[in-house]
């Protein structure tokens, strides 16, 4: 599993640069229900952030106060530096990629057609708007001419995120807000939409807040995590080695799980500092190879798999060195450094 693309593109797209700042911003509902408690919280243009948190903590309350589809109470939201309330929110929400668990296609249009929506809004013939179509269509892994012409009824549910990925992708957006868009499909097509979607990411570079329940699923895809309590708090904001070995307070820490350590396995990528040299090393001692850069995780399971001590390491056709347990032990640690 790749762990190491996402955090690799931020730190690539300049120092703290900005893209979205939340600044004391809340939510509190007549009844006098506060979702979201004074929340401060920046995006790095180009970055993907999971915002994780149980039912009811203000996640997806927190994304909706983004476009403007639900007004905050108190605080400041900006989008490269412009006060989102002093835009038409219908404009504003035209310039926002906007991806929801439940798709929203037009169930009564093809899907060529629902992909054309957004570029046919902002005056595109439809001539352009239906390259542009196809051309994202293919770019989210559906064959335009086989699953254009089909209905949203004729696709499976990951067919279908798909197409509302593509969609949200149509005006070719800065920022892309996604609330639970994996969570209606089974895992095994989670897993591979994940997958997918990180490496749309990679390509495009876009600036993405992602709403999840699943701890999984934001260590996996956010270069950073912002934890939600109860009542809207924000608990803890960093990287997910951060949130996974540093938990902020018990909350976190329970929240995270005992499993926490197994956690950080996947989102710590192997270094030449974590190996030990290959010399003296027969063949028989190694558990096959592993390239420079993959996750604990895969290192291990390789080891594992072969029933071997440790796992040859290379760059490119190179070995550079020997992973062992230890080697591990080392990565875990220099992780939290």
């Amino acid at each position: 599993m790749d762990t190491t693309g996402a955090a690799s593109r931020a730190d690539s797209d300049g120092p703290g640069e900005t893209m979205i700042r939340l600044s004391g911003v809340g939510k509190t509902y007549p009844d006098g229900t506060a979702a979201v408690h004074e929340l401060d919280l920046e995006v790095r243009r180009g970055e993907l952030v999971c915002l994780v948190g149980p039912s009811g903590c203000g996640k997806s309350t927190t994304l909706k106060m983004i476009n403007r589809l639900i007004e905050p109470s108190t605080g400041r939201i900006e989008i490269d530096g412009q006060d989102v309330t002093d835009q038409d929110p219908v404009a504003l929400r035209r310039g926002i990629g906007y991806v929801i668990q439940q798709v929203g296609l037009f169930p009564h249009q093809k899907v060529i057609t629902n992909v054309m929506t957004v570029p046919l809004l902002y005056g595109e013939s439809k001539a352009t708007a239906r390259a542009r179509a196809a051309e994202l269509l293919d770019t989210v892994g559906l064959d335009s001419a086989t699953y254009g012409p089909r209905y949203p009824h004729q696709l499976s549910g990951g067919q279908r995120q798909r197409v509302g990925v593509a969609r949200a992708l149509a005006a070719d957006p800065p920022v892309l807000l996604m609330d639970e868009p994996f969570g209606a499909v089974d895992p095994v097509v989670r897993v591979r939409l994940q997958d997918e979607f990180l490496r749309l990411q990679r390509d495009l570079g876009k600036t993405v807040v992602l709403v999840t329940h699943d701890i999984d699923e934001a260590v996996r895809m956010g270069d950073r995590v912002a934890v939600f309590a109860e009542g809207g708090r924000l608990a803890q904001y960093g990287t997910p080695a951060e949130v996974l070995g540093r938990p902020a307070d018990d909350f976190v820490s329970d929240f995270v799980g005992s499993t926490k350590g197994l956690r950080r396995l996947t989102v710590t990528p192997l270094a030449r500092e974590h190996l030990d040299p290959v010399d003296g090393v027969t063949g028989g001692q190694l558990g096959g190879s592993v390239a420079l850069g993959v996750s604990l995780e895969e290192a291990l399971a390789e080891m594992l798999r072969r029933d071997k001590p440790m796992v040859a390491v290379r760059e490119g056709a190179r070995i550079v060195g020997v992973l062992t347990p230890d080697g591990v032990h080392r990565a875990l640690r220099s992780s939290l450094a």
